[in-house]
């Protein structure tokens, strides 16, 4: 049977669990198999400035830096490729700042 491998990433993870609730709610109404919510490492994006454009530190040698971080999440989940259960996953609701794939596979 074919499954589709739904890959969500995003910052707010609070936002990925609220949609695989969504999507783990579909299967189970729909009676289609499904694993998951399956959590993925979280990205870490590191950006290192210096504070002062002139390249001096706070003087004696020690340059001072901010530090930032993005967090990217990630979470997968498997759902039976059920004609109508995958076209009620599609119409879940992505908030902005969410990315949502489908994959079918074997």
């Amino acid at each position: 049977m074919q499954m589709a491998r739904i890959r969500l990433s995003g910052k707010d993870p609070e936002k990925l669990t609220e949609i695989c609730d969504e999507i783990k709610d579909i299967a189970k109404r729909f009676g289609v198999d499904h694993r998951g919510p399956i959590p993925l490492p979280t990205k870490i994006l590191r950006v290192t400035t210096m504070k002062t454009p002139c390249g001096d530190g706070t003087g004696h040698g020690n340059a001072t830096f901010d530090k930032w971080q993005m967090r990217i999440h990630k979470r997968v989940v498997e759902v039976q490729a059920d004609e109508r259960a995958l076209r009620q996953v599609m119409r879940v609701n992505i908030p902005q700042g969410v990315h949502m794939s489908i994959q079918l596979k074997d």
